[in-house]
């Protein structure tokens, strides 16, 4: 496509928040005039908090996105690697549980910080433009029409090639397409809040060891620490809503709180355990899944405004910012033809982007036995955190391995059940009998046929064999 014809195309960015700014860099890249139009003021220069900073685990999938915008060594270096998950028991007993192998982890860093350094970059390209304080009041993507309203209050329209709905969970931009035919919705609020508290620095260091998750599971409810690069830790308490009700008073909570982490109690302070707690109130999570991602050539939704997902699995920004890379990447093969890679765009997210708001809604805990197959046959076994977190394994197809490698280990262990017992079968007839049958005497054979015909593919088979071999000896 000839370049004058790029530079020509004007693009508006419904959203300056991680996703939009992220997008806003992909896109200014290409040539395209950017517009970006954010609701709320600047994050750098605002005159107020909306509460405390919320912390963000950054992954593989994130890390390669900023990587493709030149962002990523200025990120990574603002972070705190996590190397694995710190389980708190209620006796005060501490486990640590890896993520994976020792060069796998990821990284703790600042919502409010990566924002900041997001629009700043966004910024140094001069074919970007950000309006602040510009809310959404109409959206038209087949006349190429947005309305916006600023500080001035005077309602203002804008004519674009492209809308690129960056604007959240209750996006503006996907209300309006909702309109449209064949345009599918759903949502879904969980029944718990979540609530943001903090864990101070002690004698100026860490009150906790800094380079892990550290989780306190509690049947219904947990909580979380992830560390800050000031020496805090900010901890989320995730809880049924109508448990958050019973707490009114400070003794309720700091009562509730020793009944449940009483090892929390010394780390965060009582009076500030209670300030916090009460500072703002607990805060909805919902899931939200829509069909297409996409309108014609005109317009697109990216982040949550297309899959707002729960944080049970730790992706959401990461699936966001991959949504900029996969669309990025599509740009290149399309060579900018907006008319091709808006549908390829929505056939190749959508299945992934619904395939991770379905595991982050499954409370999945990550099981020995995968963990030990993945040792000895890494390229055969992975276990699904693994391929979530440190790959670009395509969500979807992720899911479905993981449902492979279950059959494989229920067949597997229904295999070494039928083994033990002919085993055990063999070994009572051979001491029982002064001449045993021969056709008991190898009944590994039998097992091989049937571990290779029914459980593992070829490609498995060298480990058996070598087990086998062992065995024989």
């Amino acid at each position: 496509m000839d370049s004058s014809v790029i530079q020509r195309k004007k693009v508006a960015v419904i959203g300056g928040g991680l996703v939009g700014s992220l997008q806003a860099c992909f896109l200014a890249k290409r040539n395209f005039q950017i517009d970006v139009y954010e609701a709320r003021e600047d994050s750098r220069v605002a005159t107020f908090t909306r509460g405390r900073s919320i912390n963000l685990a950054l992954s593989h999938r994130g890390r390669q996105a900023l990587k493709a915008v030149g962002l990523e060594d200025q990120i990574v270096s603002q972070g705190i690697p996590m190397r694995a998950r710190m389980i708190h028991s209620l006796s005060g007993k501490k486990s640590a549980i890896p993520y994976g192998t020792n060069s796998q982890y990821i990284l703790s860093v600042s919502r409010e910080n990566l924002n900041k350094d997001l629009l700043t970059a966004a910024e140094k390209y001069p074919n970007v433009k950000m309006h602040f304080n510009h809310r959404l009041l109409k959206c038209n993507p087949e006349e190429g029409m947005i309305t916006v309203l600023g500080s001035d209050k005077v309602p203002k329209d804008v004519t674009c090639d492209l809308i690129v709905g960056c604007d959240g969970a209750y996006s503006t931009v996907r209300s309006h397409l909702m309109k449209k035919p064949r345009f599918d919705y759903s949502q879904q609020y969980i029944p718990h809040g979540y609530m943001e508290l903090t864990i101070p620095p002690k004698n100026g260091d860490y009150a906790m060891e800094p380079n892990y998750l550290h989780i306190w599971p509690r049947n219904t409810f947990m909580m979380i620490a992830l560390p800050n690069m000031d020496k805090s830790f900010t901890c989320t308490l995730f809880m049924p809503f109508e448990e958050f009700e019973k707490l009114l008073t400070s003794n309720d909570v700091v009562d509730f709180f020793q009944k449940y982490f009483p090892d929390a109690i010394p780390l965060i302070g009582e009076k500030l355990l209670v300030q916090d707690f009460f500072l703002l109130p607990a805060q909805p999570m919902i899931s939200v899944k829509c069909s297409s991602f996409h309108l014609k050539s005109h317009c697109v939704l990216l982040g949550d405004a297309a899959h707002a997902i729960v944080p049970f699995f730790g992706q959401g920004m990461n699936a966001g910012f991959e949504d900029c890379l996969v669309f990025d990447e599509l740009m290149d093969k399309f060579s900018n033809d907006l008319s091709l890679c808006l549908p390829v765009f929505s056939r190749l997210r959508i299945p992934d982007d619904h395939a991770i708001s379905d595991l982050s809604m499954y409370n999945y805990i990550e099981k020995n036995m995968e963990r030990f197959l993945h040792a000895i046959m890494p390229s055969t076994f992975i276990p699904l955190y693994t391929m979530v977190t440190f790959s670009r394994i395509r969500y979807h197809e992720a899911v479905q391995r993981w449902h492979w490698q279950k059959k494989v280990i229920n067949k597997g262990l229904f295999f070494l059940g039928s083994l033990i017992a002919i085993s055990s079968t063999y070994l009572l007839i051979h001491y029982m009998s002064p001449r045993p049958f021969l056709r008991l005497r190898r009944p590994w054979n039998w097992i091989a046929h049937f571990w290779n015909t029914t459980c593992f593919p070829a490609k498995a088979m060298d480990s058996l064999e070598q087990i086998s071999n062992l065995i024989s000896r």
